[in-house]
């Protein structure tokens, strides 16, 4: 038996990168095909592989077609042949839209035209498809308890922001198209918080953005904002893990390290753990009022201010009891995070 193909969409995100790599292990048996929005990137995204632990012969056997999620083409050439599709790929922006359609609609057209190739291939078993927790829990007012997997966010929510609505309205449209559609076809859902740990290259998740700042003292303070933190190799394996276990069909996981924490703790932790290396990491909790009047002049600040002086947290629990999953810890994903921000030459000497 020929061994299965495997697509992942957007291979040369941070996410996709290393979903790669986790499909790449020694004990893999995947032929492996990825999506750029240019396949000239290919030789870089190869390079990532091999710096993350893949061997050289593993990473050149990786395939790569050029599609992109607001275009047709290439789409049928992508899944061909595939019995599983990890559709990772999705805009995340370090600043708020002008407009909500320039992430609502990848986000959810996206979503589809993959969902529909896939079908139209007639050979692919299961879709994974990288969501976010932000699909789950915004607008919401009771924030005093976990968010789990039964929970959405509301995308009616007139304060509702770009983000969450563009993840919320394209989990939703995957979940209509399967059950109408999806002619057996199956799909699972992994919807991760901000995503930290080994960065590869130049495309990292817009999360890391806050570890970068903050290594390099490029911002005075910190916002007081609660954030919850998993490690990019765990969103990697749980992607796995959902693609073959059959209790992950037709189901969404919650991919949470721990407990949220606020941002102050972020610094604590480089602070504790890196000593002279974290000496220009602030410990200063910025007032609410002054981070909203920045927020005036900053659009990556305005991102930030619906959610400062709000506590909330989300659970684990599903994808360790039904998955067997078992992330690193807060501290080890924002150790790691940092530690390859150096190795790349990214943090200040």
């Amino acid at each position: 038996m020929s061994q299965p193909l495997v697509l992942v969409t957007g291979g040369s995100g941070f996410v996709g990168t290393h979903t790669l790599l986790a499909l790449l292990q020694p004990s893999s048996s995947y032929r492996l095909r990825s999506t750029l929005r240019s396949v000239t990137r290919a030789d870089e995204v190869r390079k990532q592989l091999v710096s993350g632990g893949a061997s050289e012969s593993a990473a050149a056997g990786v395939e790569f077609v050029a599609a992109d999620l607001l275009k047709d083409d290439g789409w049928d050439d992508a899944v061909k042949d595939c019995t599983y599709v990890h559709h990772v790929a999705s805009p995340f922006p370090a600043a708020a839209p002008k407009h909500e359609d320039e992430l609502v609609r990848p986000a959810r057209e996206g979503t589809l035209r993959v969902l529909r190739a896939a079908k139209r291939a007639g050979t692919v078993k299961r879709v994974v498809v990288t969501s976010s927790v932000a699909a789950v829990a915004y607008g919401h007012d009771d924030l005093g308890r976990d968010f789990t997997e039964e929970d959405w966010s509301d995308d009616k929510d007139p304060k509702i922001a770009a983000y969450p609505k563009s993840k919320t309205l394209a989990e939703r449209a995957a979940w209509e198209f399967v059950e109408k559609e999806g002619e057996g076809m199956e799909l699972a859902v992994v919807n991760p918080v901000g995503i930290y740990g080994p960065v590869l290259g130049k495309d990292y998740a817009t999360s890391i953005e806050l570890v970068y700042r903050l290594m390099n003292g490029s911002i005075p303070g910190l916002p007081q904002l609660q954030l919850g933190l998993v490690d990019v190799r765990d969103v990697a394996d749980l992607h796995v893990r959902c693609m073959t276990d059959p209790k992950a069909k037709g189901q969404r996981f919650i991919a949470v390290a721990e407990k949220f924490v606020w941002s102050v703790d972020i610094a604590k932790i480089l602070k504790d753990k890196l000593g002279e290396r974290a000496k220009r990491v602030p410990t200063w909790v910025v007032p609410n009022f002054l981070v909203r009047l920045l927020g005036v002049f900053d659009p990556t600040v305005r991102m930030i201010t619906p959610e400062l002086g709000k506590s909330k947290n989300a659970s684990n629990e599903k994808a360790k009891r039904e998955l067997g999953w078992k992330p690193r810890s807060n501290e080890e994903c924002i150790v790691a995070t940092a530690e390859s921000l150096e190795k790349l030459g990214m943090v200040k000497k």
